[in-house]
């Protein structure tokens, strides 16, 4: 498939100069410091840096300074509610484990500029864009979360958002993000952020199901930076227009059985991965993986949450990873139906209340430290995990001066154990996806063999 990309000298000269480095406390900082202790699932969380980037064309042509300032403004406020997000994660002396220290020490915003217009900015190779610090500056350690405004030649902007994992998951940095849109836009929060850790305490004594010693693993940082990888992995970021997303919604409800929209296009991907794994390397076997939100199978009843018992408004990670594995030769032979069929059953043992329970208490078991999923860890074979974003907020996050065009995660770690798709509604707002990977060559070759995966390109974005 022809790839629609900017033309390779605007590609290669894509430069972006630094011109501001700010710290934005919160408009209404707290009286003393005070220390949030992170949660167990929280200390599943690898401390992945976590970024967000979002695309916008500035349609109204404001200009850059007053975009900074009414982000700044808008931030700090934002922040007063978001407390955890304006302090530093440290590590406990004594447990060696880490805790957040909410003390005002606030946000940092980046200020660049760019040498290209939007258009030609690169995002199919994510790789490029993403190196030597353009859409995502060096991090900070001091900063958990970390923003970047850019500018570019033709007035339009880039924002890219980077938080520490340990604050929280998609839906924590989702409902941020959208707090933050209503506060630039003068409108009154709808999700008032629950930071009460306490929330997911572990039973007495803990108890928990054995598979969870197959799944998970007590790892320190070192094992997370040094986890081994079998694989050059490329990062790309694609379209998935509606009209297929429906076609393999159909395929794979087939046999009668009505399929979501995610197991279908997981079944898809994993027959995709069948044909690019070299299946005498591993054992003729792959693993399929997903992230699984647990708020809306763990209920806390009196709890401030909403009227049903969830957990909406926790702001932290309520996060686990299923797993489902399968011979190569069986999803090679196996039909769409057949495959979604596996996957649905791989998502159901991990989305329940029961499971996030049993979790909460294996990781009491093994504290002090943190752990991961074998898979993510890059102990289980070649994997895939697809992490699914279809409530995640894109064309919501309007911060005045008008709606983005794109929203989706780029992540700016260079080494991983497995490989990611991670899949966020279309800026376009009409049922279409954007995908943004992390994948071993052979497989971005078998999904852009025909026409469900194509190359992001400005054409999509409507530019």
């Amino acid at each position: 498939m022809e790839t629609l990309a900017p033309p390779p000298s605007q590609q290669h000269n894509f430069q972006v100069s630094f011109t501001e480095r700010s710290i934005v406390k919160p408009v209404h900082p707290l009286e003393k410091p005070k220390i949030l202790a992170l949660s167990n699932l929280d200390l599943l969380s690898g401390r992945f840096p976590v970024t967000y980037l979002y695309l916008y064309t500035n349609p109204s042509n404001f200009s850059f300074a007053s975009i900074i300032e009414s982000l700044k403004c808008s931030l700090a406020e934002t922040l007063s509610y978001y407390q955890p997000f304006a302090g530093r994660i440290v590590e406990n002396q004594s447990t060696s484990e880490p805790e957040i220290v909410c003390n005002n020490n606030g946000a940092m915003l980046v200020e660049g500029h760019a040498n290209i217009s939007l258009k030609n900015l690169d995002l199919y190779h994510l790789d490029k864009s993403l190196q030597a610090g353009k859409l995502v500056s060096i991090l900070d350690p001091d900063f958990p979360l970390q923003v970047q405004v850019t500018g570019y030649t033709c007035g339009g902007i880039s924002i890219t958002f980077t938080f520490d994992h340990a604050l929280g998951d998609a839906t924590a940095f989702g409902n941020f993000l959208v707090s933050w849109s209503q506060v630039a836009q003068k409108k009154p929060i709808s999700c008032m952020p629950d930071h009460t850790r306490h929330l997911l305490r572990p039973r007495c004594p803990p108890t928990y199901h054995p598979c969870l010693d197959q799944a998970f693993v007590k790892c320190s940082m070192q094992d997370i930076l040094n986890m081994p990888t079998t694989h050059v992995l490329l990062k790309r970021m694609y379209h998935v227009d509606v009209s297929h997303i429906n076609w393999l919604h159909r395929l794979a409800s087939a046999d009668g059985t009505n399929r979501t929209k995610i197991e279908a296009f997981s079944a898809y991907i994993w027959k995709a991965m069948a044909t690019a794994i070299d299946g005498r390397r591993h054992d003729g076997k792959c693993n399929m993986g997903w992230l699984v939100d647990g708020r809306p199978r763990i209920s806390n009843p009196g709890t401030h949450h909403d009227k049903k018992g969830g957990m909406t408004n926790y702001i932290g990670n309520v996060l686990s990873v299923a797993v489902a594995e399968a011979s190569i030769e069986e999803l090679k032979q196996g039909s769409l139906p057949e495959v979604a069929s596996k996957v649905h059953d791989g998502i159901s043992k991990v989305a329940n209340g029961e499971h996030f329970q049993d979790l909460i208490d294996w990781i009491e078991c093994h504290r002090p430290g943190l752990m991961l999923s074998k898979i993510v860890l890059g102990r289980g074979g070649p994997t895939v995990v697809l992490s699914s974003g279809r409530r995640f907020p894109v064309s919501e996050l309007d911060f005045g001066f008008g709606r983005p065009v794109l929203g989706t995660v780029c992540s700016t770690i260079e080494k991983v154990g497995v490989g990611y798709i991670n899949q966020r509604p279309s800026g376009r707002n009409d049922g279409s996806w954007t995908v943004s990977a992390i994948l071993w060559p052979q497989l971005v070759a078998a999904l852009e063999s025909d026409s469900v995966f194509q190359p992001m390109s400005p054409t999509h974005l409507q530019f």
